[in-house]
């Protein structure tokens, strides 16, 4: 049985099949030093208060991950990224959807989570999942790999947004789009009103395709590509919370 690929600071080899080499070194830093920071955000960061967002048979008996695979537009030989992965909800069911000729990586920032997901991978033996540890402020991602990269009811806990998705920018190939999903809840809460979810994206440099409400999913899809310029770090204004 082959072990699911961990990706670690060096490059991950052909077997996972994914253009590019291992991550994008983040870009915070000192500006006393002569490195790039990034702006705060105007608002609370909700905490991480569980690797897994609702019971995996709740989430089916709504259809949620079909739903929102559908929404997304994603398609066999696809290739993708789940951002938060937990437990690996979406990582099976992208997996599946995507087949054989597709590949997933999941990345979490939480080692005991991949150590679970990576059991689970396993167990299941799913050849096209690969499993990556991230930063806070930088996903980690190959450049020029994603046709979709999903966030699914995790961006609010995001600690460094604009860093965060700054970095995300190389990872999306020609075409390439960022999945969100999230509740439409008030700011410090376990969710993001829309409108802030949109301008975050927007003060980077993302363009959003496509905005719908969703109580299926408990709250909305949104789906962002790349604009013609990311924003300078030091040019990135910072959206009010309210």
């Amino acid at each position: 049985m082959r072990r699911p690929a961990v990706w670690s600071g060096l490059g991950v080899g052909a077997a996972l099949l994914l253009a590019g080499c291992d991550g994008i070194a983040p870009v915070t830093g000192d500006p006393a030093a002569g490195e790039v920071s990034f702006p705060k955000p105007d608002r609370p960061i909700a905490k991480v208060v569980s690797n897994q967002f609702s019971n995996e048979d709740a989430r089916d008996e709504r259809n949620e991950a079909q739903v929102v695979m559908d929404l997304a537009d994603l398609r066999s030989g696809m290739t993708v990224a789940d951002i938060g992965a937990g437990e690996g909800y979406y990582t099976v069911r992208l997996a599946e959807r995507v087949g054989a000729d597709g590949r997933v990586l999941a990345q979490d920032i939480s080692r005991e989570a991949l150590d679970r997901l990576g059991r689970r991978v396993e167990r299941e033996r799913l050849e096209n999942i690969s499993i990556k540890f991230g930063d806070a402020d930088n996903p980690q991602l190959p450049p020029d790999s994603f046709d979709r990269i999903f966030m699914v009811h995790m961006y609010h806990e995001v600690t460094d947004p604009y860093a965060f998705l700054w970095n995300m920018w190389p990872a999306l190939n020609a075409g390439g789009q960022i999945v969100v999903v999230e509740s439409d809840s008030p700011v410090g809460r376990h969710g993001l009103p829309h409108t802030l979810l949109f301008c975050e994206f927007e003060a980077v440099g993302y363009v959003l395709v496509e905005y719908i409400e969703r109580p299926d999913i408990k709250g909305y899809f949104a789906r962002f590509q790349r604009g013609t310029k990311r924003t300078a770090p030091d040019a990135i204004n910072v959206c009010e919370a309210g």
